[in-house]
């Protein structure tokens, strides 16, 4: 069996397709045992996050487990086959390890994806599914993932829009999880920056957008609700941070918007994060003593100040994984010799025993203990040399110089 990894992220697919092969947390063990059920699985765990549904399994045929997943969310394989990925071995373990440092998330170095992988793995556990190689592998991801962010600063340093908003924010308030926030907006950029504002855990999250559906739907995935864009005027008091990101022609929030927000919240303090281009909030709101107001080249100063040393680490951290990736190969070769140490000690076993049973009945028939330990030593010599002694005179030519060289090795003869 080898070893694959395989799904989609949010590098290779849109939201709209990952959201079909989407597993929630409480079907993810039985979908577990019907993978094994029904295909040629030994072992198996279930990743599933906002940003990617990933298998991590043993088997000879990745493309029945990527069938699999198309039929058990009743799709045509063909609907996410385009978007699809398949790791064997020394790519899957390359994978999983990039995965939990986070060096494959959307936010580079973010370490949220390590507790959900830790996740992923008890539940195929407690399904039974998780298996000697897996549970090594997994195990060895942990440790990669700890060793990366303890040596190196990949963590340490901003460098994404959406992580800046939040570091932003947090200037303004001690602590996110008392704060309300509104996002207008449901692309890309408001995705992630919900993503970051959700690790903070604030009090509410609200996701306003033109079509609700939309906003609904990115809404759910964080337990926040979803608004109305036209609405947004009436409930703006309720939130201490705005974060806009639409593809608005004009401003969605003006001046007299925000000044009667500010009057009804009795000038408590808001932030306003504007990504949009052109500007979704109007310039004269960040001149109002009780807000602040950030533009999308306020954020990029920041990423650009983290961009380097961040770039310096996940060299660090690509070093560090290249080296453990070979390790972890290493062991799954030596797996590979375990079959034959297990025969060659119980021939050997099989051998001593004989030559014991022989011995003792010598003792019984009242012969010298000197001659009867000479003969077992005799006899177990010769029964545990003769087969390579056999294959090297049987050998000829080439194939015998490398028997010859191969028992010199074994038994370390000059």
């Amino acid at each position: 069996m080898q070893l694959f990894a395989l799904g989609i992220n949010h590098h290779t697919a849109p939201l709209a397709v990952r959201e079909l092969i989407a597993f929630q947390p409480a079907h993810l063990a039985q979908a577990l045992h019907d993978l094994l059920r029904g295909h040629t699985v030994q072992e198996a765990a279930l990743l599933s996050t906002c940003n990617r549904t990933e298998l991590y399994c043993t088997t000879e045929h990745p493309q029945a487990v990527a069938d699999w997943l198309a039929t058990h969310h009743a799709l045509p394989t063909e609907k996410i086959q385009p978007y699809l990925y398949q790791h064997p071995q020394q790519a899957a373990v390359r994978h999983m390890f990039r995965v939990a440092a986070g060096l494959d998330s959307m936010v580079l170095g973010e370490p949220q994806i390590l507790g959900q992988m830790k996740q992923a793995a008890r539940i195929a556990e407690e399904a039974g599914t998780l298996g000697t190689l897996l549970g090594k592998l997994f195990q060895n991801t942990f440790a990669v993932a700890k060793e990366v962010r303890s040596t190196t600063s990949i963590g340490a340093n901003t460098v994404s829009m959406a992580a800046a908003a939040v570091q932003l924010s947090a200037r303004i308030f001690d602590s996110l999880t008392t704060q309300r926030i509104l996002f207008i907006g449901a692309g890309e950029m408001i995705e992630l920056c919900a993503v970051h504002f959700a690790g903070q855990k604030p009090k509410q999250i609200t996701i306003a957008n033109r079509t609700l559906e939309r906003a609904a739907v990115l809404a759910q995935r964080f337990g926040g609700d979803a608004l109305p864009l036209d609405e947004v005027g009436e409930c703006l008091a309720d939130y201490d941070i705005v974060v806009s990101c639409t593809a608005s022609p004009l401003p969605i929030i003006g001046l007299g918007m925000v000044e009667r927000a500010l009057k009804t919240r009795r000038h408590r303090p808001m932030v306003m994060v504007d990504l949009a281009i052109p500007r979704d909030i109007e310039a004269e709101v960040g001149k109002l003593d009780d807000v602040f107001l950030y533009t999308i080249d306020d954020l990029g100063q920041i990423v650009e100040s983290g961009l380097e040393s961040r770039q310096a680490a996940v060299i660090e951290a690509e070093a560090i994984i290249d080296e453990r990736v070979r390790g972890f190969l290493h062991w799954m070769d030596s797996r590979e010799a375990v079959p034959v140490i297990r025969n060659l000690r119980d021939a050997g076993e099989r051998m001593r025993r004989h030559e014991v049973e022989h011995a003792l009945k010598l003792l019984a028939r009242g012969d010298a203990p000197e001659q009867v330990l000479e003969a077992l030593a005799h006899g177990l010599t010769n029964k545990l040399l003769h087969a390579p002694t056999q294959a090297l005179n049987q050998a000829e030519g080439d194939e015998r110089a490398e028997i010859a060289a191969l028992i010199a090795r074994i038994y370390r003869l000059p």
